[in-house]
């Protein structure tokens, strides 16, 4: 088998913007199913994407019902665990859509259901993928950087504040840039690291300026009275080994200091940044030094020989463990894990105190 038959619960934003294009490009994907809460959305997804004879359906568990490889969950936070599980209980293989799940306890429930049923389930961190990621990784697993002690996870926006579909809405998203942008620099950071084990976490989130008016919003003005998510959010993360991470996140911050998914690595023998590209640096000979690896040319690791985005290679992996041609690159434990501490630090933020972590699943 070298096609995988797939479905998409989901016919919006991300849906559009990655997953369906990337899996065009890549060219090994059926897609016979689309569903959408509003049905012309996903007969216009049909008509670009669909494979002879493809369906569609307003209620996703119609679509689970057809005989599917995979399915891939492009949905509000709020849906993703029950669709993932109705969908891994209904033997399909899941990509769901970052974050995994609304909180940590509905995150779990979705790791015990691939677990249950030997599914696959993986998360949509695409930001795994880009040469940047792909290059560091490769220099953390070889021990260039050294034991990683210190991080900075950094998602950081000046002045764009999504202001379509349901970002705004807590009841539906969960949270605001902690959980929507916050979580890609977090997974990067834990993954370089290697590192899911954390003891505590501290978090401040702030709404200081949802009720802003005249914003100079990179999308428009937002409406006040649909923001009800946080502006910003930030965490300090404590691991078991005593690691320290910093995670920082924001739609709209007065700050000139801006990136997004990335992360700032300090290890005993070297570290690393994503400002304006990849930078590694260390001490050789007695002499301070800084690399600046050229990105350009072909690939060195997980696909070497590719120019593919970043997009098409996280549907490639997908699409390979589908077909029993390698592993997932992102597994629902790591990512529960990102979950957990996000949950963490809305908690801390709450109670003003720390939230501390116990053995199983890394979590509270």
């Amino acid at each position: 088998m070298n096609k995988i038959r797939a479905g998409i619960i989901g016919c919006g934003g991300i849906a559009n913007g990655k997953h369906l294009p990337a899996m065009k490009e890549l060219g090994n994907v059926d897609m016979l199913a689309f569903c959408d809460i509003i049905l012309e959305r996903a007969e216009k997804a049909r008509e670009e994407y669909g494979a002879e004879g493809a369906k569609v359906f307003k209620d996703y568990k119609d679509l689970l019902k057809l005989n599917l490889d995979a399915v891939y969950i492009c949905t509000p936070n709020r849906s993703h665990s029950d669709i993932t599980v109705d969908a891994l209980q209904s033997g399909k293989h899941v990509m769901c859509e970052k974050p995994m799940a609304i909180n940590a306890q509905e995150a779990l429930r979705m790791l015990k259901a691939a677990e249950e049923t030997g599914k696959i389930l993986t998360i949509g961190y695409q930001n795994r993928f880009r040469p940047d990621s792909r290059y560091l990784k490769r220099a953390c697993e070889n021990g260039d950087l050294g034991e990683i002690y210190v991080a900075r996870a950094n998602a950081i926006r000046r002045r764009a504040v999504p202001t379509w579909g349901v970002f705004l809405n807590e009841y539906e998203q969960g949270g605001g840039p902690l959980i929507d942008i916050g979580t890609h620099a977090l997974d990067l950071t834990l993954w370089m690291m290697d590192n899911y084990s954390p003891n505590y976490v501290v978090g401040s989130v702030y709404h200081k300026l949802n009720n802003d008016t005249e914003t100079a919003n990179a999308w428009g003005d937002w409406d006040p009275e649909k923001f009800t998510v946080e502006d910003s959010a930030f965490g300090f993360v404590v691991m078991k080994n005593g690691a320290t991470i910093m995670l920082n996140s924001s739609w709209a911050l007065n700050t000139l200091d801006v990136e997004e998914a990335s992360t700032v690595l300090a290890g005993t023998k070297g570290g690393a940044d994503m400002h304006n590209g990849l930078r590694i640096n260390g001490v050789k000979y007695g002499r301070q030094f800084t690399e600046i690896p050229d990105l350009t040319a072909n690939d060195v690791d997980y696909y070497a020989g590719t120019n593919d985005s970043a997009q098409v290679l996280e549907q490639r992996a997908f699409v390979d463990a589908v077909l029993g041609k390698g592993d997932i690159v992102v597994t629902p434990m790591q990512a529960l894990v990102v979950t957990r501490i996000l949950d963490a630090v809305y908690e801390s933020a709450k109670t003003g105190k720390p939230v501390y972590f116990d053995e199983k699943y890394g979590g509270q």
